[in-house]
Parts: structure tokens; sequence; C-alpha cells
């Protein structure tokens, strides 16, 4: 399967929790199409990019969306996540506006979304992961990436200060593929029934 991802965090991390072996990326098979992302939900634009990158290279796909939400904003920035400031901005420049944003707040509780999407042309498997915490005053950590130095879980740390194996069984991209990774063994198992 292809992940049609162009992030080579999120594409660690779902080699880690598929198996190496299972997933390939866009680099490896020499695609390079950045799908723009302007669907008003997680799962529309996961779709979308699934849908394209498979009319592109006729395998399975899964793509992914994934964002912040952070609850006293109104699930701001949410499906904007990685592009309220612009597409030109690192993620130190968008994390420390979102701290900003929740500096003066009373509740900076928040959850990370992440929905996959998995395309094969005739079949679409949807699973959606979701964590909950708040969003800290300082960054911290150094593992990681995007908006993980700011996102403190219930045991008071930051996903940045987990280590790659720690945060795999935790992220809400984890929960997502776990529940796929399910959702595709049933699939494959029913299909093989009808051959």
């Amino acid at each position: 399967m292809v992940f049609a991802t162009n992030n080579e965090g999120k594409l660690r991390e779902l080699k880690e929790i598929f198996g190496d072996k299972n997933i390939i990326s866009l680099k490896e098979i020499g695609v390079n199409i950045d799908v723009v992302e302007d669907q008003n939900s997680f799962y529309g634009n996961a779709r979308k990019k699934a849908i394209e990158v498979f009319n592109l290279v006729k395998i399975p796909v899964i793509a992914d969306d994934s964002g912040l939400c952070i609850n006293a904003l109104n699930d701001f920035p949410g499906v904007m996540t990685h592009r309220f400031l612009g597409t030109n901005k690192t993620y130190k420049e968008i994390n420390d506006t979102l701290i900003k944003a929740c500096s003066n707040l009373k509740d900076r509780s928040a959850k990370v979304v992440c929905c996959l999407v998995y395309y094969d042309g005739v079949n679409e498997v949807v699973e959606t992961g979701e964590i909950n915490g708040n969003i800290t005053l300082e960054a911290r950590g150094i593992n990681g990436f995007g908006f993980d130095p700011i996102f403190e879980l219930d045991d008071g740390r930051t996903l940045a200060e987990l280590d790659s194996d720690t945060k795999n069984i935790c992220s809400a991209r984890y929960l997502a593929a776990k529940k796929l990774k399910k959702s595709l063994n049933k699939l494959d198992k029913n299909l093989k029934k009808k051959l």
C-alpha cells in the first residue's frame, strides 16, 4: 500500500505501526504530488488525497488528515492546523501562534484528531483516532513533529517528550491505524472468501 504523504514524520509513524514491508511512500515509487487540502473535514481531505493518489498510481492507498482542535476556540485550527498561517510557515511559528492564542484561556483543553482513509478503486475504509490533552504555555520536547511540542497529555508530558515507541501506542494516528489495520484484515478475509 502507498501512504499518500510527503511528511516523513507521518510516514515513519505509519511504517512502525503497519510494519515496514506493508507501507511504501510516494517517494519510493517516484511520485511527487501534493494534493490540495481544501475540504472542510479531516475525512474530506483524507478521502480526496486517497482517491487522487490512487487514480495516479493504481495501487491501494492510505491517506490521512489530522489536526489539533482547541475546545475553547471552537475546535480551531482543526483542518487548517498546518496552514492557518499560510503554507510557508515553520512548525515553530505555528506552535508559537497557538500558544499565544491560548495563553489567556482558562480552558486550554484540546484534542488531536486523525482520519485515515484506505482506497483501492473499489473499497473505501475509514477509521479515526482521537486523543485528549491540553495546550502548553511553552514548547517542550525534541521528538516528534508538528504540534507535538505543545500538546500535553494527561500525564504531563508533551507528545514531543515521548520516544517514538511510546508515542506510537498513544497517538491519534496510532489509534486510527490500529483500527484500520483490523478493518483491512477483515476486508482481506472477506475478499478471499469471494474468490
